[in-house]
Parts: structure tokens; C-alpha cells; sequence
């Protein structure tokens, strides 16, 4: 022992001479931080964005990596708890010298990391839909703007197809992705004629799990004549308890159809799906879609979930919008990386602008070269039995993301692509 010791010491100091190439380390690694809540409210939904990307990572590292290095994932579980996302986020950029963040999910926690993003001159990817009002050199969001999902949604519910409905109950978490959301929402029923008084708003904090009044109240509403449909910006754990009193107060989508943002094959996986056939939810991507790029990344899924053992997934794996999304922004930025020959932030940030990749879905979405939003195609499916989704409706191609809604009257005249953070 006393021999290796002074052999390593001896060979420690030939490398520093310049005489020695010790083997590559960690440091020779292109460290990839993942920042989603593994516990807490809203484990349900982001545990498989944190496997999504580490699947991802696995991927590239199998081609030999980029730039001639391996990635190394560093997970962090900010535990639904907003200003935890925050400090991981420093920790990560500061500490762990990540090159890029993919994270978050609620609009809060994104609103909770961005200050730090921004002053450390790091890198997010913002996978979830959202309610705009946003836009950060520093972020690129790969979710849905609103007219990218909401505003859609609501279209269709008014149209013959969707059931001409009059009158709205916008119900949601309390935080400000629902409210900002509903917002302008109201703005755009009243746009199109629909009173005050055929449109109330329900918030519940994050956890709730007794809907039992806000589903007798719902029924109320809707028994006073006018079609009525439910807009749904329910989060996290909360939409098991929703659906199953949906389900015993036999609220059915005939009588009243519930359009969810927030709800997709995952959410859906803990709930008795009969009873809910027929409502709808409005995404960019449903894991029914048929195609050769959903059939890889299916496949691509079930074999890693079964490999790796995880939770729910290794016997019934599922896909769905948020993780095609991960998908989008993880390779999106690998082509960037590529592109710019470098992890800097500022020369991935250029070399974002006009990305393509050809998406689950079928489309082959486009960074938008000023907005750092992509441009998406809408989807609203329908609840089968099974807990999948019958596609109804799409658009004819993809739209382009308006961060800032016309339907917030002081957004006239702001810019169409971020300003660049104070350093």
C-alpha cells in the first residue's frame, strides 16, 4: 500500500509536468441538470419528465455524446416546493456547472427559477403549457403558448362539433397559470358575445382533494338552461379526486363536457376511465397518434421504462404531451450544441433560432427564430376507456405561438422576442 501510494504521488506529479495523460474525468463530461418535483403534489406529473430526459441522455451518450463528450445527468428534486426551485436552480448553474436546465412544470415554479436563470446566465427548458405573458433569452418554452391550446379548446367547445356550448365554468388551481389562463379566457368569451353571467371561476389550492360541492355546484349552473361546458386548468395530484367525483356524481360528457389543459395518459392512469368517456383535453400531442415517429418513440419508451425498472411504466408504459415536449427541447438544444460546436449559452441561444425536429406527433416543429417558442399543432382528443384519447379535431398545420395574448389589452405593441436579461 505504501508503494502504491508513492507511485500514484509520483505519477500525480509527471501529469502535472506535462509528462503523464491521466484517463478523462467528470469534469470532461457535459453535465445536463433535470429540475422536476420527484415528490410532493406534483410528483404524478413530473417524475417521468425527469426519466424522459434521462433516456435522452442515454441516447446521445450510446452515438459517443457531443462534442466528443459524454453528457452526465445531474436530477435534483425540488419537491413542489416553489422557492426549493429556485436554490436548486443556483445550486445547479453555480455549484453543479450544468450547461442547460430541462425543468418545471407549474408556471409558479418556472416563475421562481427565471430570476436566477437570468442573472447567472443559464439555460432553461420549459416543457409544460402555459399562460404566457413571458418571454426570457434565457428560456426556451416547449409547451404550449394559449393560442396554441386554450383558446382552440374553447373554439371548439363553441362550434357545432363540440356541442355549442354558452355558458363556461372556468375551474383551476390557485396559481397563476389557471388565473392568467382564465383571464383570458373571459376576455375571449366575451369577445364572442358570452355574458358575465354565463361564465363563473372555481379555484382550488394544489392538493385538494373534495370536489364533491364544486361538482354539485357545476351541475346547478349547467341545470339552468344553457349548454355548459367545464374548462379545466386543474394541476397535479388533484385531478385523481376530480375525475372520480365526476365519475360518482355521473356528470357525464354529454351533459356537460370538460375540456382539461393539465390532463393527460398519465394522470389518467390512476382513474377509473369508463365513466369519463367523451370528455376532452387539448394537447400538442396524444399517445394515439398514429405515425412511424410516435411508433419509435413508443417503442423507444416501453423498452427504457422496462429496462430501468420504473414505477407504473415497466409493465404499461405511457407517453404524453409534456414528455414529447422534453423530447422537442432535449434534441432541439443536442443540434444546437452541435451547431454552435460549444455548450456557451449565449452561442446555443443563437444557434436555437429556426431549429427543427421532426416530433411524435407527426410534425416537425420549429424553434421560432425570434420568440423561443415552438411553432405546434393543436390535438383535442376524447376519453376512451382505456384512459387514452380519440383524436377529434386538429389544426390544419402548426401554429405559431403569441406569448403576449391580444386578449390582454396591454400587450398592443410589446416586442415579439425577449429582451435581453441585465447581466
Amino acid at each position: 500500500m505504501q508503494r502504491r501510494h508513492v507511485l500514484t504521488a509520483a505519477t500525480a506529479a509527471l501529469a502535472l509536468a506535462g509528462l503523464v495523460t491521466l484517463p478523462a474525468m467528470a469534469a470532461d463530461t457535459i453535465k445536463v441538470g433535470v429540475l422536476h418535483s420527484l415528490s410532493g403534489t406534483m410528483a404524478i406529473s413530473e417524475t417521468v419528465l425527469k426519466d424522459t430526459i434521462l433516456m435522452e441522455i442515454e441516447a446521445i451518450n450510446a452515438k459517443g455524446g457531443l462534442l466528443g463528450r459524454k453528457l452526465e445527468a445531474v436530477v435534483v428534486d425540488p419537491a413542489s416546493n416553489w422557492p426549493l426551485f429556485a436554490e436548486k436552480t443556483r445550486q445547479l448553474i453555480s455549484k453543479d456547472k450544468v450547461a442547460v436546465i430541462f425543468g418545471c412544470w407549474t408556471s409558479v415554479s418556472r416563475k421562481s427559477v427565471l430570476p436566477v436563470v437570468e442573472e447567472l446566465n443559464g439555460l432553461l427548458f420549459y416543457p409544460v403549457q402555459y399562460e404566457g405573458e413571458e418571454l426570457s433569452k434565457n428560456v426556451f418554452y416547449t409547451g404550449a403558448a394559449p393560442n396554441q391550446q386554450a383558446i382552440p379548446a374553447v373554439e371548439y367547445l363553441m362550434s357545432k362539433d363540440g356541442g355549442s356550448a354558452k355558458r363556461f365554468v372556468l375551474l383551476g388551481t390557485d396559481y397563476v397559470y389557471p388565473r392568467t389562463t382564465n383571464k383570458i379566457l373571459r376576455a375571449f368569451l366575451k369577445s364572442k358575445g358570452v355574458t358575465d353571467a354565463d361564465i363563473i371561476e372555481e379555484y382550488t389550492p394544489f392538493g385538494h382533494a373534495d370536489y364533491q360541492s364544486i361538482i354539485a355546484k357545476i351541475k346547478k349552473f349547467a341545470a339552468e338552461g344553457k349548454k355548459t361546458a367545464v374548462i379545466s386548468t386543474i394541476n397535479g395530484d388533484s385531478n385523481v379526486p376530480f375525475y372520480k367525483e365526476l365519475g360518482n356524481q355521473g356528470l357525464k360528457a354529454t351533459d356537460v363536457p370538460v375540456v382539461a389543459f393539465s390532463v393527460g395518459e398519465e394522470e389518467l392512469r390512476g382513474v377509473d376511465a369508463k365513466p369519463l368517456v367523451g370528455h376532452l383535453a387539448a394537447w400538442n400531442y396524444f399517445m394515439s397518434i398514429k405515425n412511424p415517429s410516435n411508433d419509435a418513440f413508443i417503442k423507444q419508451w416501453g423498452a427504457y421504462a422496462k429496462a430501468k425498472g420504473i414505477a407504473g411504466h415497466k409493465d404499461k408504459p405511457l407517453t404524453n404531451d409534456p414528455m414529447e415536449a422534453s423530447v422537442i427541447g432535449f434534441n432541439m438544444w443536442a443540434q444546437a450544441v452541435t451547431k454552435a460546436k460549444s455548450t456557451d449559452t449565449d452561442k446555443v441561444i443563437a444557434a436555437m433560432a429556426g431549429q427543427t425536429f421532426k416530433a411524435p406527433s407527426g410534425i416537425t416543429s420549429t424553434m421560432d427564430p425570434k420568440n423561443h417558442h415552438l411553432h405546434k399543432s393543436v390535438f383535442i382528443g376524447e376519453i376512451k376507456p382505456d384512459g387514452q384519447f380519440n383524436v377529434v379535431w386538429k389544426t390544419k398545420g402548426p401554429v405559431k405561438a403569441q406569448p403576449w395574448s391580444p386578449f390582454i389589452p396591454e400587450n398592443k405593441g410589446k416586442p415579439d422576442e425577449p429582451v435581453v436579461a441585465k447581466k
